[in-house]
């Protein structure tokens, strides 16, 4: 009888998933209430969604600057993630055909984003190492010359921050498929009078495109969520939202919170529909 008991791997994994699903659970039980106005410190307990109907109005403070945050949020994120995934194609055309290694690659992920921004932080500010030898070469007057990369109202230091760590990512993602990939592809297509260009266009690119696509959406998902980059190299206006949602969430007006609650959900579901898409795109791409 014992021989023929099989062991779900869900039973397996049971354990750990009451844990994720039960802190998952409470965190977002917990955000929604407070988004709607329920909070044991003032003693509201009505529900209410004018949270909500501020932001997606354009009515109060929050919602003021609400569309604003969310279109620069969309800026920042799919500008890193199109440069970095353009990027991360060609690196990864480039080492997949070479007998370089992918050391410095892999070296990059084992810096966290926070670390990548700080450095980047005293390389490309204008009192930073770049624009002090540049004044020392001559070639600015003064080190406040230099060029606004970083702490600009156009994002561009939190876009090459986000860049410098997402393109070994991809192109990491890109190389492992292209390395395992058998060569008769590529033979066949010779064969049949195409150049390199076309075996890149009707080889190569479909093969890693579902790779590549999936992980895009996952970096997507990623920026487009996370604080510490947004807050240490961006501005005060525009803010990306998870920056707004935590300056609501710690205004001395503790109503204010349900604002930051509702910009911090907001952000949620956009982040978890990504992540399904770029889970679906796996899924489709491993049952072809």
């Amino acid at each position: 009888m014992r021989d023929r008991i099989i062991f779900s791997p869900w039973l397996a994994l049971a354990p750990a998933l009451t844990i994720i699903v039960l802190l998952l659970g409470a965190s977002l039980a917990y955000g929604i209430a407070q988004s709607l106005g329920l909070m044991s410190e003032l003693d509201e307990s009505a529900l209410s969604p004018r949270a909500y109907a501020d932001l997606f109005s354009g009515q109060g403070i929050a919602g003021r600057e609400f569309w604003g945050s969310l279109g620069f949020s969309l800026w920042i994120s799919l500008a890193s993630t199109l440069v970095s995934a353009f990027l991360a194609l060609i690196i990864a055309f480039w080492l997949s055909g070479s007998r370089l290694d992918t050391l410095a690659l892999n070296s990059n992920l084992a810096f966290p984003h926070l670390v990548w921004a700080v450095g980047l932080l005293l390389l490309l500010s204008q009192s930073g190492l770049l624009a002090r030898w540049a004044a020392s070469l001559g070639l600015i007057s003064l080190p406040a010359e230099f060029p606004v990369l970083v702490r600009d109202k156009n994002g561009i230091g939190i876009i090459l921050s986000y860049i410098g760590k997402e393109v070994p990512f991809l192109a990491l993602l890109v190389i492992s498929v292209l390395r395992t990939q058998p060569e008769g592809y590529q033979l066949v297509a010779e064969n049949l009078g195409a150049n390199r260009w076309q075996r890149i266009r009707y080889v190569t690119l479909p093969m890693v495109a579902p790779i590549l696509l999936s992980g895009s959406l996952l970096a997507f998902a990623y920026i487009f969520s996370a604080y510490e980059v947004p807050a240490l190299l961006g501005v005060n206006y525009p803010r990306m939202l998870p920056v707004l949602a935590l300056r609501f969430f710690n205004d001395p007006d503790l109503s204010a919170r349900a604002d930051g609650m509702a910009i911090s959900l907001v952000i949620t579901v956009i982040t978890l529909v990504v992540a399904w898409a770029s889970l679906q795109r796996g899924e489709r791409h491993a049952g072809q």
